[in-house]
């Protein structure tokens, strides 16, 4: 009988670790900018190392934007300090208008023709004509647009506009490009052509890049590092697989699509593994806290398995369940269980098919430990 997990159709692909990356080449140490009620950025320590790509993720208001401005000193904090290539204070910023390059979530084109755009930065340091013409035209091919470099730059459509963008930025050839929500202002088709160039543009090992997106599928499937923000602090950072398999709190679990809940109390806990009980069932998942507390238990819907007859396997986490509803979500289908609790899952039309799905059917459901994170309540 045939089982499903929806888990590749989430949406979000981790990226392997790059083996790449080098030593830190920009620090920020003790970065604050203050409010009128709280700090609008709070870091103790930011740091970006030589050919990795960090995305910065948090929803709007974050500080996202604040960070990336103040990281290429396009800002000076109230307090703390900025390292880059070695230097700091003045030669620090030297260096950074020589060897970084910073794309807005708006593009600021020039009256004129692509070609002439994507040249302004290498006129403005005073590149002999060949080399501008040469760089320009390599910058344009690797975002696709070098047929457009003739055209008037106000003529182009947004996507258009924001390739025109980010190629002015490559043709300086950074050590460090910013990118600061470029696909934010795109309708869907031109984000997604854009999002996947960036991914190119990012991966060519040449340069270290910093990403701030408010989308967790970009952010997850680009980068080597994620720094997860919210109210100017840094709430998490590491590796996109350590924020999915260790979230700090439900705030992180919901960043990481982790955004279903319910309540249970512990029965025991031991090694970062406990036991809760929901309802009549016993169920394993990760997270700290004593024999008796209320916890609540998180979870990402692609994580539950499906199947007609009791699936076998390690996990401990399996219960029998009914369909209560089934919905469309797009291409997927969300499908409410309810048995030791109250469920959803994410599976595909065609999965719904082969198990015959209907409202009433009673299905195996599994997830493992490790995909339930339960937090004090």
């Amino acid at each position: 009988t045939a089982s499903f997990s929806p888990a590749s159709n989430s949406g979000i692909r981790l990226k392997s670790p790059s083996s790449d990356t080098g030593p830190a080449i920009l620090t920020g140490r003790d970065l604050v900018i203050s409010g009128r009620a709280a700090p609008l950025l709070d870091i103790g320590q930011v740091e970006i190392r030589g050919g990795e790509i960090l995305s910065v993720l948090g929803p709007n208001g974050a500080g996202k934007s604040t960070l990336l401005r103040v990281l290429a000193m396009l800002q000076t904090p109230d307090s703390g300090s900025i390292s880059f290539l070695g230097q700091s204070g003045s030669e620090a910023e030297k260096l950074m208008r020589r060897h970084s390059a910073f794309v807005f979530q708006r593009p600021h084109l020039w009256a004129g023709t692509v070609r002439s755009n994507i040249e302004l930065g290498l006129r403005l340091r005073r590149q002999p004509s060949e080399l501008k013409r040469r760089l320009a035209e390599e910058a344009a091919a690797q975002l696709g647009i070098d047929g457009l470099l003739d055209r008037d730059a106000r003529a182009l459509s947004g996507g258009e506009a924001q390739r025109v963008a980010v190629a002015r930025a490559m043709a300086l050839d950074p050590d460090v490009l910013f990118l600061d929500e470029p696909a934010s202002n795109l309708d869907a088709m031109a984000r997604t052509a854009l999002i996947e160039d960036l991914e190119h543009v990012a991966r060519d090992g040449r340069h270290a890049t910093v990403l701030a997106t408010h989308d967790r599928a970009d952010a997850f499937s680009l980068a080597d590092r994620v720094i997860v923000m919210r109210d100017g602090r840094v709430v998490q950072s590491g590796r996109p697989e350590d924020l999915f398999e260790n979230p700090v709190d439900p705030f992180i679990a919901a960043v990481t699509g982790a955004e279903l809940s319910f309540r249970a109390s512990v029965l025991s806990s031991q090694d970062g593994l406990m036991v809760v009980r929901v309802g009549d069932t016993e169920l394993s998942a990760a997270g700290s806290a004593s024999q008796g507390d209320r916890v609540r238990v998180v979870y990402r819907p692609e994580d539950l398995f499906l199947s007609r007859s009791e699936i076998q396997g390690s996990p401990r986490n399996r219960f029998q369940a009914g369909v209560t509803e089934i919905r469309p979500a797009g291409s997927l289908l969300r499908v409410r269980l309810e048995g030791a609790g109250h469920w959803v899952a994410v599976i595909t039309r065609a999965a719904a098919d082969e198990l015959s799905l209907e409202v009433g059917t009673r299905i195996w459901v599994q997830v493992k430990a490790t995909a339930l994170h339960a937090f004090q309540v």
